[in-house]
């Protein structure tokens, strides 16, 4: 009996931010010629941290990443996004979610779920203390695109 693909609707990811957006090269493979599930562990941890600091104005550093389980694999070509969303936070700590979602190469069929990770990361100090986290101020985290950003093609 073949597998059910894990479809993504664009409609579930509306609450997520996209922080990262990618696509893999044949270097990163495995054996299996799949991409090795240990870059996209990589790039998970990135993307939270992104995501943590868009919330905070210090250093975060990785404590803990729970379970991760891949549910489809990920190929050379293949358009890989990484959405983020905080879930908690405390007075040290933050806890965001990351979905990691591929839309295959030829970028017209539907984007698939990879897999998705709940990862926890500590505000720290200069020496790398834990320190209460500091909230970012909402104005000063500019948009990743703006429309004045974008020159006018017009004549």
């Amino acid at each position: 009996m073949a597998k059910a693909e894990t479809v993504v609707n664009e409609s579930e990811l509306q609450s997520w931010n996209l922080s990262i957006r990618t696509t893999l090269l044949p270097k990163e493979t495995n054996h299996h010629g799949t991409i090795f599930g240990g870059v996209i562990l990589s790039y998970i941890d990135v993307a939270g941290a992104i995501e943590a600091k868009r919330y905070c104005l210090q250093m975060v550093v990785t404590v803990a990443m729970k379970e991760v389980v891949f549910v489809e694999p990920v190929y050379v070509g293949d358009l890989i996004s990484f959405y983020t969303r905080i879930v908690r936070v405390g007075r040290t700590s933050i806890t965001v979610e990351v979905k990691v979602v591929a839309t295959r190469e030829d970028f017209h069929k539907s984007r698939m779920q990879v897999t998705d990770a709940v990862v926890t990361y500590v505000a720290v100090d200069k020496n790398r203390e834990a320190e209460p986290i500091l909230k970012r101020p909402f104005e000063a985290d500019p948009p990743a695109f703006h429309p004045d950003l974008v020159a006018d093609s017009a004549p």
